[in-house]
């Protein structure tokens, strides 16, 4: 199979956080599907890699995912590049360390809920808009199992994933008769960059073994994983699915 004939064939997607773990899985796997495809992240550097790994059909896109005025200025760099998107994936995210919840001090608990909440809003109030004209499109908003069956020592972040979560399904009912989809897919803790701040303890096979062993099915989550998930609730294939918590999780929050 071709590009062009991938399922996600003529689809404009930007993922957020996409210069390093769940994003760049999503954003590689899209392309090889056949999306045009823009890599955000804040860090220049990784948006540019992981664009430049995907090729042509790639464009890195700096931006603050926090910042109105710099997530105005991405998402007008890929409708100048590709166009107008029809799929829009919430991914980026940050976690305070894993900690009693008094020890959460305020900045952090800002910093979690800019990142993990507020950079929705802002891009609910870019990407609506244009996807009303465009008559239709795809939200997918990376939650949490946190979000589902939270545990102790992160409080304040599972409680941004629930509302990830729960604005999820509202917007979902919202934005319906308007043809845009909204989902949210729950990922299992993943080896992805933040896993000692999940953890709150250094990553060493002993300590993985006992986050492991939460876990059903026996393993962590990859970036694979959630990529697979993300791409089936972005197509064509989910086009009577809304305001679905897509449990990616191995068991996990049975």
């Amino acid at each position: 199979m071709n590009a062009a004939q991938g399922r996600m064939a003529g689809k404009i997607a930007v993922v957020t956080g996409a210069g390093g773990g769940f994003g760049e899985g999503i954003a590689k796997l899209f392309a090889r599907e056949g999306a045009k495809v823009g890599v955000l992240d804040l860090r220049r550097d990784a948006a540019e890699r992981v664009a430049a790994e995907i090729g042509e059909n790639a464009v890195a896109l700096a931006a603050d995912v926090t910042s109105r005025a710099e997530m105005d200025a991405a998402v007008q760099k890929m409708v100048d590049r590709f166009g107008v998107p029809n799929v829009f994936i919430n991914n980026a995210g940050w976690t305070h360390r894993n900690k009693p919840m008094l020890d959460v001090t305020e900045d952090e608990f800002d910093k979690v809920y800019a990142i993990n909440v507020k950079a929705i809003y802002h891009a609910t109030n870019i990407i609506v808009p244009m996807m009303r004209e465009l008559g239709g499109g795809s939200i997918v908003n990376i939650g949490s199992v946190a979000g589902i069956r939270p545990r102790p020592g992160l409080t304040w972040y599972n409680s941004t994933k629930g509302a990830v979560n729960i604005l999820s399904q509202s917007m979902a009912v919202e934005l319906a008769p308007d043809n845009i989809r909204v989902n949210a897919i729950c990922p299992v803790m993943g080896e992805t960059g933040l896993l000692e701040e999940f953890m709150g303890v250094p990553d060493t096979p002993e300590n993985r073994a006992k986050f492991v062993a939460t876990i059903p099915m026996g393993r962590m989550s990859q970036p694979e994983d959630i990529a697979r998930a993300t791409l089936y609730l972005a197509s064509d294939d989910a086009e009577f699915i809304t305001g679905i918590l897509m449990p990616v999780d191995g068991g996990r929050t049975v």
